[in-house]
């Protein structure tokens, strides 16, 4: 039996669902700057999504477009065009946000730009020649938006659990924003790491492009809060320190350091796969009661039919 053979694991069945983009808007003309009343540091240490996600998302979506060609098994092509269809809803929520910001006087535009050359230059398409060199290219690809995907699962569970946050009064949108997106994220998390072992699953890859993506993924978070809190106009001396992440993780309002790091030699297991980490009905029970998730489900429901689904031409 080869290495590659021995390293697939299995997955839970139980934790499998069919997957369907809800179509959520969120108004944001209430949300204040600080949405965690008295806690600027954690606000803009969570706002860091608001800044990395919509460009993240939309290259998922473009990687995984040129994937699906190379897809021979029917239901993981279910999996990828519902997760598409998630990432692709997921990226214009979080970007919806971004007006909101500027009006409250901070203009993440700098970072935004910064961001979108990572994903579209670095990480985007490049010249090669069809056949080999390309398709190792989009494996390499698949391969960091399962690692990727490992860290949005575990964001998602966290915050589904994360009741300090309520109860130090965050803004109510704010977290049906973050918790519909962290229910999705655990509802789909299986779909990356499962099409990257359908197309690759070497062992090699996955362990160099999660140390690219844990890299990445420190080194932007932390700019981002640094732009934040260095322009957010209400701070003259505002500094991102690591002290008050402790803070927060102590504090309950931010995951903690251990946690993060347990999570390293999780995805490493060679028995690893994401449905054996979080709790798929704990999401889908978040999604029966998100407003914005019902408010969706309602617009879908009084949609008049399309008249092909009547037999038109």
């Amino acid at each position: 039996m080869s290495n590659k053979a021995r390293a697939l694991p299995v997955p839970r069945a139980s934790e499998h669902t069919p997957l369907h983009a809800r179509n959520v808007s969120f108004d944001w003309a209430g949300t204040p700057l600080h949405w965690l009343p008295g806690d600027p540091s954690t606000t803009h240490t969570i706002n860091v999504l608001h800044l990395l996600l919509p460009a993240g998302e939309r290259w998922f979506v473009h990687v995984y477009r040129q994937a699906l060609p190379y897809i021979r098994d029917d239901a993981l092509r279910a999996d990828v065009i519902g997760f598409i269809g998630q990432e692709a809803i997921h990226s214009q929520a979080h970007d919806a946000v971004l007006p909101r910001l500027r009006e409250l006087g901070l203009d993440p535009t700098p970072y935004t730009a910064q961001v979108d050359w990572m994903f579209e230059k670095l990480l985007g398409d490049r010249t090669l020649p069809p056949g080999r060199a390309r398709r190792w290219w989009l494996l390499e690809r698949v391969a960091l938006i399962a690692a990727i995907e490992h860290y949005t699962a575990f964001l998602g569970e966290w915050v589904l659990g994360a009741e300090e946050l309520d109860r130090r009064g965050a803004d109510p949108v704010m977290m049906d924003l973050l918790r519909w997106h962290g229910a999705e994220e655990v509802e789909h998390r299986s779909v990356a790491f499962d099409l990257f072992m359908h197309l690759d699953g070497g062992y090699r890859r996955r362990v160099r492009t999660w140390a690219a993506a844990f890299a990445a993924l420190f080194f932007t978070w932390q700019r981002g809060v640094r732009f934040f809190m260095e322009n957010d106009p209400t701070l003259p001396n505002g500094k991102a320190t690591f002290k008050e992440y402790v803070r927060g993780g102590r504090e309950g309002v931010l995951p903690t350091f251990g946690a993060i790091a347990r999570t390293v030699p999780q995805y490493l297991d060679r028995r690893y796969h994401p449905s054996q980490y979080g709790d798929t009905q704990q999401a889908l029970d978040y999604l029966a009661t998100s407003p914005a998730a019902l408010a969706a489900e309602q617009r879908t429901a009084g949609r008049p039919a399309r008249p092909e689904q009547h037999g038109e031409s």
